[in-house]
């Protein structure tokens, strides 16, 4: 309860009758802004700004909560970042496989803000000394941005490891642009291996290797086999028997950061479904006609999605503080120890969580979720409202969509199959997403898919040179 806006809303109304005297003049609130941030307010302004990093869960949690904590004037608010909509990237399997419109899992900056002002542009470098960032525009302009409070939530990305052929012929799922491709191509390979006269080129056509047995790697390789099998009635030389998806992970089991009740649940849904599961199996080369794997098979496919894993914005990097395999690590409060007015939260930070010792919390929507309205009301504290208080967090469960009324889940330690799970699955999805404009675009889409046929087409924004994870992710604007 304490984590939600209505409270937040509560908390600034008991601050402010707090702050008045006997007389009802309100009291000063005694913020203590540093002297050196004088020079870098808004002309004409003596407020502190505050500048967040990242509208994920978390970066867009904190100014939520913000708007909702700070009175009107007390601190100018600024959101830095590439896109103007929180992505909703648990449901993007489903957009991969038409069940969801990509721009319904979007959620608009500017429907769930009021008061902040959004920089688009990536940030890519921090000066902790004259406390400012540089933001890097889409045509390549870079800006410098001062701040009294820096709130860093930049998320991640995929993690791409040094295996021969992965950068130049991996395809990424981490954003609408890599979704809507992985769509496209994979119709376009099934548009080839229908004209195909090669029975053998047929065959590498429709085979399809996702590499990673986590939430994303699991959800996408069972929901496109269902897709691509409802796709063969528009392709009359196809036959199931030419399709082959297969998902492997290093892991001995999938979905490894579950108990083992969900991971075998899931496991059954895919074998049902046909999926082929390699476990302890990991890529060893990829070439543009085929995957080589860590057992020395060579599987021939023009298509390997690299789901296995993701890695901390190389932002963090920069800071010069301590970081944890390229989180930063910050402590209960969320602060980066040693700079002060600096908070850190989501993917890109170790955020110690006290249910598992200290260690750092999992890189989960649930967590950014609860360290947003944690670090939004920690940094109103440092503004002279309200009191600061650490990160806690309880864990509610898991839910994995495996497409149509397949799912596992685990809500509050309950465990689920089949349709209940994908009840309570769908709806904790649309609980997620925050909007109401989401939410019934998004059940409208479901309600759709289940009625009626998938729409089987080709939609061709992103040209194949620049379908890499890189270029996909715009990586390379980190390296300058």
């Amino acid at each position: 309860m304490r984590n939600s806006i209505t409270a937040a809303r509560v908390a600034r109304t008991i601050d402010g009758l707090r702050r008045r005297g006997d007389d009802g003049v309100p009291r000063a609130p005694g913020t203590a802004s540093p002297a050196r941030a004088l020079h870098r307010r808004p002309a004409g302004s003596r407020r502190p700004r505050v500048v967040v990093v990242g509208a994920g869960f978390a970066g867009l949690g904190v100014l939520r909560h913000l708007e909702a904590r700070l009175p009107a004037g007390a601190a100018d608010l600024e959101l830095v970042s590439p896109t103007d909509h929180l992505l909703y990237t648990s449901l993007l399997p489903q957009v991969c496989a038409g069940s969801v419109e990509p721009r319904h899992v979007a959620v608009p900056v500017r429907g769930l803000l009021r008061r902040t002002v959004l920089r688009l542009g990536h940030a890519v470098d921090v000066d902790t000394t004259s406390g400012s960032i540089s933001v890097v525009d889409r045509d390549g302009s870079t800006s410098e941005l001062g701040w009294d409070r820096l709130v860093l939530a930049p998320g991640s990305l995929t993690r791409v490891p040094d295996i021969p052929g992965l950068a130049e012929h991996g395809l990424g799922l981490k954003n609408l642009t890599e979704a809507v491709y992985l769509r496209d191509h994979v119709l376009r390979q099934l548009e080839h291996a229908d004209a195909c006269v090669d029975t053998a080129e047929r065959r590498v056509r429709c085979t399809f290797l996702v590499a990673g047995a986590g939430y994303t790697g699991t959800e996408l390789a069972a929901q496109m086999r269902g897709f691509t099998l409802e796709a063969l009635g528009r392709f009359p030389r196809l036959t199931p028997e030419d399709l082959r998806w297969i998902l492997l992970d290093q892991a001995p089991r999938i979905l490894p950061e579950l108990d083992e009740t969900l991971g075998d649940g899931a496991m059954k849904i895919l074998r049902e479904r046909g999926v082929e599961v390699r476990l302890e199996t990991s890529v060893a080369a990829v070439t543009a006609a085929s995957v080589t794997l860590s057992d020395n098979e060579t599987v021939p496919t023009h298509t390997l999605v690299w789901c296995a894993g993701v890695t901390p914005n190389p932002l963090m990097e920069k800071i010069g503080t301590e970081t944890v395999k390229g989180r930063l690590v910050v402590d209960e409060n969320l602060s980066v120890p040693g700079l002060s007015g600096m908070f850190a939260l989501g993917d890109a930070a170790a955020v110690p969580d006290v249910t598992r010792n200290g260690a750092p919390a999992g890189q989960t929507a649930q967590h950014a979720v609860r360290q947003g309205a944690a670090a939004g009301r920690n940094v109103a504290a440092s503004l002279g409202h309200g009191k600061a208080l650490p990160y806690r967090h309880r864990d509610l469960g898991f839910v994995v969509d495996l497409g149509g009324t397949d799912a596992v889940a685990n809500p509050l330690g309950l465990h689920l199959s089949g349709a209940p799970a994908a009840f309570i699955t769908r709806a904790y999805h649309l609980l997620a997403l925050g909007s109401g404009g989401n939410r019934a675009h998004v059940a409208a889409d479901w309600l759709l898919a289940s009625t009626g046929s998938e729409q089987i087409v080709q939609l061709g924004f992103l040209p194949s040179p620049n379908a890499t994870i890189a270029e996909a992710e715009d990586t390379h604007v980190y390296s300058a």
